[in-house]
């Protein structure tokens, strides 16, 4: 899926995050702090953050904390993403029809709305919802299910990117999502560096993976089932079969399936397809090994049976990818390109990519 041509009078590294009276101080204060964070690292995306009230005045957060926005609605004409990062609770105070008509034009001019944790029902409210899927917090999932019934809600997931329009879970959700889409419009790296310097996670499997270096909390010693994670991860290169897995963890394939869902989010075997996906992102980010071999090395037969499932995962196929986030380096040297997540992938102007979208063939 691909977003729409980007207006000429909006900026791709402009983002717009919508602040409420009575809103929580948190989620407000996480796409600023993702996108706005400066570190002394020149290939580290920089973006314009633009603090935009919906009251038009000074706004107090749920904590009793006051704020002064900077910019009105207005602001959202210039951004190439916009924020929603929260709103108040469902069947209480409406967004105004100004914001909701600022969205959608924002949406027209092939700006990413984004929608996370309450905010998703704002974007739902805007109509850009609509026959797609989407997620909320999972407190207030059936609220959103039962509210727009042409959406298909998804109370399970952590967020859910659809090209053009994102939503996300609650409260620290919004992190995973503003990461994702970091990551989505800059590269691994790019996201990597930000999660280290918040001290957070780089990434938490959503609707569309991304890498991560250790994608599982340190198992407790002797535990059956995180030791089968950890041999599966170590060798994901080797054809792996779900009933022997169980097998290995002692347990029925009933109660893996169980057990493992609850202990990674996701069932088995897509949570294999997810882990082999990331693995090739980055050899592709890392190395020059020819797809082929990068897909042999994940657990694929050849590169014709790897591109299925990172173009559903990833959004783009491997040799796009590679095209756009691949690390400058000796290419005669594949085997000897180290992937450093402290340092920002280089974009390669080579992949004219929407903003934060998601690029075709």
């Amino acid at each position: 899926m691909a977003t729409n041509a980007l207006g000429p009078h909006r900026d791709p590294s402009t983002v717009a995050v919508v602040m409420a009276d009575g809103l929580p101080l948190l989620e407000m204060a996480v796409p600023g702090r993702i996108f706005g964070l400066r570190l002394d690292q020149p290939d580290l995306p920089r973006h314009t953050v633009l603090a935009v009230t919906v009251e038009d005045a000074s706004i107090t957060t749920s904590d009793g904390i006051t704020l002064v926005p900077p910019h009105g609605i207005e602001a959202i004409d210039r951004a190439g993403l916009v924020v929603v990062p929260t709103w108040h609770q469902p069947g209480s105070i409406a967004p105004p029809e100004r914001l909701l008509a600022a969205l959608r034009q924002a949406h027209r001019d092939g700006a990413v709305v984004a929608g996370l944790c309450l905010g998703a029902f704002v974007v739902a409210a805007a109509g850009l919802l609509q026959g797609r899927r989407a997620t909320t917090h999972w407190a207030y999932a059936d609220a959103l299910a039962a509210t727009y019934p042409d959406i298909t809600v998804d109370g399970a997931a952590l967020y859910i990117d659809e090209g053009a329009v994102l939503t996300s879970a609650g409260s620290a959700a919004g992190i995973d999502a503003c990461l994702h889409l970091l990551r989505r419009g800059h590269g691994a790296a790019a996201a990597a560096t930000v999660a280290r310097a918040l001290v957070v996670a780089p990434h938490r499997t959503g609707n569309q993976a991304q890498f991560i270096p250790a994608p599982i909390p340190p198992a407790a010693h002797g535990d059956a089932l995180d030791d089968v994670i950890a041999h599966t991860l170590a060798n994901l290169a080797q054809p792996a079969d779900i009933d022997a897995l169980a097998r290995r963890a002692n347990m029925s394939r009933r109660t893996f399936d169980r057990r493992f869902s609850a202990r990674t989010g996701s069932p088995p075997l897509k949570w294999l397809l997810t882990q082999r996906v990331l693995l090739a992102q980055h050899l592709l980010e890392s190395t020059s090994l020819p797809v082929d071999v990068v897909a042999r090395r994940t657990g694929f037969s050849d590169a014709v049976a790897l591109r299925p499932h990172f173009r559903r995962l990833v959004g783009i196929p491997p040799q796009a990818y590679r095209q756009a986030f691949a690390d400058s380096g000796d290419p005669t040297k594949p085997e000897h390109r180290v992937h450093d997540t402290s340092v920002s992938q280089r974009v390669r102007p080579a992949l004219r990519r929407p903003p934060y979208g998601l690029a075709g063939d």
